[in-house]
C-alpha cells in the first residue's frame, strides 16, 4: 500500500502516523544514502507498514512520515535490529538534532486539481 516517490497511497483512518523530524550534520561518508536506501526496501516488509512519505532541503532538514497499521507494528519496526542498530549510528554520526512524534490519523482527505494533474502527467 505505499508509494517510494511523492504521496503514499494509504487506507482510510485510522492507522498510525510516526513523524521523524532531522537536522542532519552534513556527515554523509558514513554511508547515510546506503543505510537509509536499506531501510526503507527493509520497511516495506514490516508488517502493517503502509506507506511513507519524505523530504529534506538543501540545508539538512527533513521530515519523513511513515504509517503504520497499529502501535504494534510501530513497536515492531523500533525493536527491529537494524533499524535499530541505523538509529544508533544516526544518533551518534547523521543529526544534529531529532524529534519522533507517533500520532493516530482520525480523518485524511485531499484533492488533486487538474493543474496538478497535468503536471505530473
Amino acid at each position: 500500500m505505499s508509494h517510494s516517490h511523492g504521496f503514499a497511497t494509504l487506507p482510510p483512518p485510522p492507522y498510525y502516523a510516526v513523524i521523524f523530524s532531522s537536522q542532519r550534520n552534513g556527515a554523509d561518508e558514513d554511508g547515510y544514502a546506503a543505510t537509509a536506501a536499506q531501510l526503507f526496501d527493509a520497511v516495506h516488509g514490516q508488517p502493517g507498514f503502509l506507506g511513507a512519505e519524505s523530504a529534506r532541503d538543501a540545508q539538512g532538514f527533513g521530515i519523513t512520515v511513515a504509517y503504520f497499521d497499529s502501535e504494534a507494528s510501530i513497536a515492531a519496526w523500533r525493536d527491529d535490529a537494524a533499524h535499530a542498530a541505523a538509529r544508533e549510528h544516526g544518533r551518534r554520526h547523521w543529526y544534529h538534532h531529532y524529534e519522533l512524534r507517533i500520532a493516530r490519523v482520525e480523518r485524511a482527505y485531499g484533492a488533486r486539481t487538474s493543474v496538478a494533474a497535468e503536471a505530473t502527467a
